[in-house]
Order: structure tokens, then C-alpha cells, then sequence
């Protein structure tokens, strides 16, 4: 797969669409599904891209993955929130765990005799040499007491794409095996309730991502924790930074590629985590919660250097970890959405 064929850009994204009228009743050819169904079955039906032996960590970093101190960072939001909830174990839920490296981090994070149940929710088999501590799930567990940690899971919840036409109707954009995309019907029941009160199509040739799938995902989620703290982390986007073109893409071995939904690479879009939000969340930049949790990306004083260098240049990596986690333009864009209950 290359991305030079079909990937979109800002400026033509939908220009090269098939139109309906221009093909006739019935003639939009074989293989046309919503976005939804196709990114559904690329990632996760039958050697879907997900369910690969290496995992995501094989085609994309994530900050668990920049650094030990993100692990570290949930490691003490996990103590705070045990601390709130009193005397007795806490469960620590991973949604989306890929392979189970963030779980990894945190139990070697925390202190040996700290009193905790570890749950990795993937639809992925369990990967070999996994801490036998972790309790390797399909789907959240109930009554959680503790955090539910989702990091970046929400933007691989499969939704359907609409494109407003050249009359400013908001239709669904229907796509091949291959990438091509034909605009299909006007968008209506819940797509349509969804766009109207989020993410409004007017401008013809505007896009978006129909996110309601991915709010009741994370309704699902929070309705498993019984008591504790929830927390979304994905590059997200809010009402007044919506993309005019959405953000649908592709990645495949570290690189953007074309969204082409035949289980050759990941597809991925940006989430509309205000509307995921329920009453009483609040949102933040992972800049602002890594900060709170005691990741700085300050370089240490100099004077370190001199009394003790093998621990300044320790204090400096760390540091340049910190930054790339925190980093304006980066990850520390990532927006955080917290949810107590």
C-alpha cells in the first residue's frame, strides 16, 4: 500500500468523490459500506490489523511507549484515586491494552506490596510472557473500584464518515476494500442527531466523523465503575476546534498513510471528546494532567553535574522524556478526559 494513490488532503478532501447522480440508481458497484462497517472489519475481523502478532507498538508510538514516566505518572494517579476510596484493593482496568505495556509499567511502578487487581480489556489474544498478574479480558469488567485507564482506544472505535454535497447535504461517505470513497444517502436517525447538535456539515465539501458510537463506548465504560476515576486520553478536538475536513487517516510501519480499509494498516480518526464527555467530566491537555501528576520536562540544575554526573545525566533523559510527553504541538496536545464517580 502506498500513500501517494488515494490519501486525502485538507484542500481535496472529497473533491475526487463519486457522486450518485452522476452514476445512477444502483450503479455505485460492489463492495460499498460505511466507513464504520469497513474500518470494523479491516481492524478487527479475520486478520484484521489489530489482531496482528505485533501489535500497535509495531506501526505507531504512543506515549506509553515515549516513556516509562507516562506509566509512572498513572502509577500515582492510581494511588491518589486508592487513597480517596479508603482500606482495600483497587482495580486498575486498561481499556484498548494493546499488548499490555502500559499495565507492565505501572505494576513495576508501584510500590511491591500495593494491593491491586490488574485488568488489560483488547480484543487481541493474550500476548506470551504477560505478568501473571494481569487478567487478560474481551470486555470491561463490572463493578471496577479504582481507574479506568483508556489510552488512546476511543479514536479506533469505529464510525461513519459524512461529507456535505455541493447542496450542503450532509451524506454518508460509503468506501471500497480499495479507498474509494462514493457519497451515498443524506444522513439520518441517530448520524443525523449526532451531526445537528456536534458537528453541523453545511459548506459543501465539509467533513466529519459520526461519533456517537464512541460516546456510547465510553458511556459503557464509565457504567462498569462503581466507584474510582475514569480517564479518556486521545488527540481530540472540541466544538470550537472541529477539523473543517475531519481527520480520517491511516498509519502503517511509523508513517501517515492512506486510509484504505483492507487490514493492510491501522485506520484512525481524531475523537469529538466533548460529546463523549457525561455530566460532572472535565477535559484537560496532557500537558496540564502530566504536570499534576509530577512529569517535568525542567532541565536539572546545573550544579547536579559536578556533584553527581552519572545522576544529572539520569535527571536530563528524563527530562527530554518529559518534554516529548508534554510537548506543545505533540503529546502534550493529547487531550484528557477525567470522569469521576
Amino acid at each position: 500500500m502506498t500513500d501517494e494513490t488515494c490519501q486525502h488532503s485538507p484542500e481535496g478532501s472529497g473533491s475526487g468523490l463519486l457522486r450518485p447522480g452522476l452514476l445512477g440508481p444502483g450503479l455505485l458497484g460492489p463492495g460499498l459500506v460505511g466507513w464504520r462497517e469497513a474500518t470494523e472489519r479491516a481492524l478487527y475481523g479475520e486478520g484484521g490489523f489489530y489482531l496482528r502478532p505485533e501489535g500497535p507498538a509495531g506501526h505507531f508510538r504512543t506515549s506509553v511507549h515515549a516513556s516509562p514516566l507516562f506509566a509512572g505518572a498513572v502509577a500515582r494517579l492510581l494511588t491518589e484515586v486508592a487513597a480517596r476510596l479508603g482500606p482495600g484493593p483497587v482495580d486498575l482496568v486498561d481499556v484498548g491494552a494493546g499488548r499490555g505495556e502500559l499495565l507492565t509499567g505501572v505494576l513495576a511502578a508501584l510500590p511491591e506490596d500495593f494491593p491491586v487487581r490488574a485488568y488489560a480489556v483488547e480484543r487481541a489474544a493474550r500476548p506470551a510472557g504477560l505478568d501473571e498478574r494481569v487478567e487478560w479480558r474481551a470486555a470491561v469488567p463490572g463493578r471496577v473500584r479504582g481507574l479506568l485507564f483508556a489510552n488512546e482506544w476511543l479514536d479506533n472505535v469505529a464510525v461513519d464518515v459524512a461529507e456535505a454535497d455541493e447542496d450542503g447535504v450532509a451524506r454518508l461517505v460509503l468506501v471500497r476494500p480499495d479507498g474509494t470513497e462514493v457519497l451515498g444517502e443524506p444522513v439520518s436517525g441517530a448520524d443525523a442527531a449526532w451531526l445537528a447538535r456536534w458537528w453541523p456539515l453545511s459548506e459543501p465539501g465539509a467533513r466529519a466523523e459520526i461519533g456517537w458510537p464512541r460516546d456510547r463506548a465510553w458511556a459503557g465504560a464509565v457504567g462498569a465503575l462503581e466507584a474510582g476515576l475514569a480517564v479518556a486520553v486521545d488527540y481530540a478536538h472540541t466544538r470550537q476546534t472541529r477539523p473543517p475536513f475531519g481527520t480520517l487517516s491511516g498509519f502503517w510501519g511509523g508513517r501517515e498513510v492512506a486510509p484504505v480499509p483492507d487490514g493492510s494498516c491501522d485506520i484512525t480518526a481524531h475523537v469529538a471528546l466533548d460529546a463523549c464527555a457525561l455530566p460532572g467530566a472535565e477535559l484537560v491537555t496532557q500537558r496540564e494532567a502530566l504536570a499534576g501528576l509530577g512529569v517535568s520536562g525542567g532541565r536539572p540544575p546545573l550544579s547536579l553535574a559536578t556533584s553527581d554526573p552519572a545522576a544529572y545525566v539520569r535527571a536530563l533523559a528524563r527530562a527530554g522524556e518529559a518534554a516529548e510527553l508534554t510537548s506543545r504541538g505533540g503529546l502534550g496536545d493529547f487531550l484528557w478526559l477525567r470522569q469521576r464517580v
